[in-house]
Order: C-alpha cells, then structure tokens, then sequence
C-alpha cells in the first residue's frame, strides 16, 4: 500500500485513524501530507513510499529536541534493550534520574515518573487532591485529554477553546464532573482572583503552562501565587511543551516562579516515552499516599533515554541553539512574504516554539496551500515550527530558498482573491482547524 492508501485503510481499523491527533495528515494537508515514517534522522524523515522530507513543521510534536534518532540517546536505549529493559525488579536508572531532576531543580526534592504528557497531568491533579483533601481545578493552558481536564468544557462546550485549543469534546466525560475545573486565560489577573474568590477554599490546584507563545506577565505569575498560598491550593507547572526548549529545566525557572509541582514528557525523552512530576518535600508525602502504580511506568527505556537527553541537553546549551534558530527562521518569514506582497504576521515571541499566520482571503485554504506546496519542494512544513539541535545552515538555506519561492507563488494566487484560492485548491479539502492552538 502507498502511505495514502495505507492512512485510509488505517481510518476503518483504527477509531481517528491515529493515536495523536495532531499528527493526523488533515491537520496539515488531507490527501496530500504524509502520514507513516520508514526511517527517521537528525531533521530529516523518509515515509513508506521512499519520499524524504526535511522537517520544519513540529518534528515529533516538540518531542525530538534533539533531532530524530540522536545517536548518543540511540546508543543508550540500545545499551538497556541488549542488557534487558524490562523484569520483575525495578530499574536503577529511575533513582538516578530523581536525583539529577531534583538536582536541576532545587525546590523540588522528589519524583515520580509515568511514560506521557497526559497521565503525568492526571498524576499531579491526584497528588494534589491527596494532599489538600479537596478537588476542585483552575486550569491554565494545554493539559491533555484526560476527565479530570476535559471537565472545564462540561458547562461551556468551548471553555478551553478560550484559552488555547478549540475542538475539544468532552464526550465521554462523566456529567457529574461539572463545576470540578475551571479555565482561566493566561494573564487575566482579574478572572483568575474571581476564581479564587468564588472557589478558593475548594480548590486543589491550579495548573498552568508558564507561557506558551509570549512572555508572561510577573503580575499574573505573582498572582497565582499569592492565591495559591492563600487558599492552599498547588500550584502545578506543566513543563510539557515549554520544559527544556524555552530554558533549560522549564520556563518556571527563568521567570521566577517556584511551583509546588512540575510536570515534564515531550523533549524529556527526546522521542522515547517518559514522563516526570517533581514536588516539593512538604507534598512527599500525600504523594506516598494516593494510589499510583502501572506496570509500564517501571520499564527502563525511559529513564536511561531521559538521562542521556538531559545530558546532551545540557552539553549542547539546546535551549540557547533553538531559540536563536528560531528566531532567525521567524526574521526570514517576514523578509520573504515582504518581498512576496504576502501579507503575514508572526504570533510567537519565542523562536522555540515559532509561528506564524497569513492575513489573506481564506487563510485557512493559503496555509494548507503553502504546506502542499512546500511539500513538492521537499519539506514538512507548516505555520508551526519547532527548531531542534539538528537543524544546520545548509537546511536552513535549503527551507528559505523554498520558502521565497512558495511565498510569491502564494502572492500571485492571493491577488486573485477567493475564487483563485479555491481553485488552487483543486477540488481537495482544506486542513482541518479543530484543535487548533490560539495564538494572538
């Protein structure tokens, strides 16, 4: 089967068609975007029809910091496979991994480890509620699928769509969660003190990333603070996203803020699964007491793998490297739509997590235009960009070449309005826009 026909086959047998839906080609390009990989390395992936892209699109959903396939994170998964990474007893490696992680982070004295973003979520939020003994949630930002979460949109269908993604259905989610979450958009100090005002002594946590695609602001971050000390609830930074790529360790560490406890995947693992929650010393102990326990979350890959991440980490000053990448790759968007007459606007402050918009007719159908024609020139791309280590001069020559030339092809179909977008599109769908992350 070609990758397309394979996708479609995938689509009766597999409910959604994928396990991430972000991943999913219609979130790029339907019909056209690639869906299965045969080999993977550095920045480049080739699919199953033999076809290699260079990626400059979310390469692994921000997971590969490092580049696909980094050899000395390889070299240690490979190491604990031969030596055996899975038996009745436990793997060393999860200590060892604690120790450097409280190490890293000085406020934090313990941890537990889990193998994604999601459950580790779920994890805090039942840390949380084992220590205050209450269960109510303020939600700040992105934090996975699970009830617990998905509960916000219970009494508003798009209570989370406010803040960051759109689309997301809490079908399935038991009715009599209702009023167990709440969400509050980042920065709105005086939404987030109504909160605390109406609920504080029912609240016990508030959740939040530290940032997402601005800097935020020291009134809010203090804020939240002052109102979780008030009222005793804890405050959880989730690191998935931001953890690593925006500084090294989190984006609490750089802007001051010390949580209660911080949860990390994605990058922590650079594309093997593995996931951490930390905690202050005073929490270990509810922590001992709430029931958590799989038998996966003791399998050895994970740890080995995120110890060699981290130490490449810090060796390589990652954070440093993709930011600055970043932030030259955002420069050279607006330099070619410039001289393109394409009109753009970027909407992210930090090169690590890039992006950027087209302020068109149908921008919807010019974005998923610009990822099929980038496609035809070679590359995985899309209005999201996350730079890793494995980004180099020559591929970032190669992307603006394609990248002007897309750019002015784009121009000439958007001077002929609406009708010239839909028949550029000949006939094919545009990229789905549900769970779609805000950006200003």
């Amino acid at each position: 089967m070609t990758d397309q026909e394979l996708y479609r086959h995938a689509k009766t047998v597999i409910p959604g068609g994928t396990g991430l839906l972000s991943k999913r080609p219609e979130m790029f390009a339907p019909e056209f975007f690639p869906t299965y990989f045969k080999s993977a390395s550095g920045c480049r992936i080739t699919d199953i029809d033999g076809r290699e892209f260079i990626d400059f699109s979310i390469c692994g959903i921000g997971a590969n910091l490092l580049g696909f396939n980094n050899k000395a994170v390889s070299r240690a998964v490979i190491n604990t496979v031969n030596a055996g990474s899975f038996s009745t007893l436990n793997p060393p490696e999860e200590v060892e991994l604690a120790d450097r992680l409280c190490a890293i982070h000085p406020w934090a004295s313990w941890a537990r480890f889990a193998r994604s973003g999601g459950e580790i979520g779920a994890v805090a939020i039942r840390i949380a509620r084992a220590c205050t003994g209450k269960s109510k949630v303020v939600i700040i930002g992105y934090h996975g699928w699970h009830d617990w979460y998905l509960a916000a949109n219970l009494n508003n269908a798009d209570a989370l769509g406010g803040m960051w993604l759109k689309g997301l259905s809490p079908h399935g989610v038991p009715e009599e969660l209702n009023g167990t979450a709440f969400a509050c958009i980042h920065g709105d100090t005086e939404a987030l003190n109504t909160i605390f005002k109406e609920y504080g002594n029912e609240l016990a946590a508030v959740i939040m990333e530290p940032c997402r695609h601005e800097p935020p602001q020291a009134e809010f971050l203090a804020a939240v603070r002052t109102g979780c000390d008030h009222y005793g609830a804890l405050l959880i930074c989730d690191e998935i996203t931001a953890g690593w790529r925006c500084c090294f360790g989190g984006a609490h560490l750089k802007y001051g803020l010390e949580p209660d406890l911080a949860i990390f995947s994605k990058a922590l693992g650079n594309g093997h699964p593995i996931a951490a929650v930390i905690g202050k010393k005073q929490f270990f102990d509810g922590a001992s007491k709430a029931f958590l326990s799989s038998t996966y979350w003791t399998e050895r890959i994970g740890p080995a793998a995120a110890l060699a991440t981290i130490g490449e980490m810090e060796k390589s000053n990652v954070s440093g490297y993709v930011n600055d990448y970043g932030d030259r790759v955002m420069a050279m968007w607006l330099k070619c739509a410039g001289k393109a007459g394409l009109p753009v606007k970027l909407t992210s402050s930090f090169g690590c997590l890039a992006n950027f918009a087209f302020l068109t007719p149908l921008p919807n159908a010019v974005r998923t235009l610009f990822t099929r024609k980038m496609l035809d020139h070679g590359f995985l791309a899309a209005m999201a960009f996350y730079p890793t280590l494995a980004h180099g001069e020559k591929e970032f020559s190669l992307y603006a070449q394609a990248v002007e030339a897309v750019f002015t092809d784009l121009a000439e179909t958007v001077a002929g309005g609406e009708t010239a977008i839909r028949k550029a599109l000949a006939g094919f769908p545009e990229a789905h826009t549900t769970f779609a992350r805000l950006v200003k």
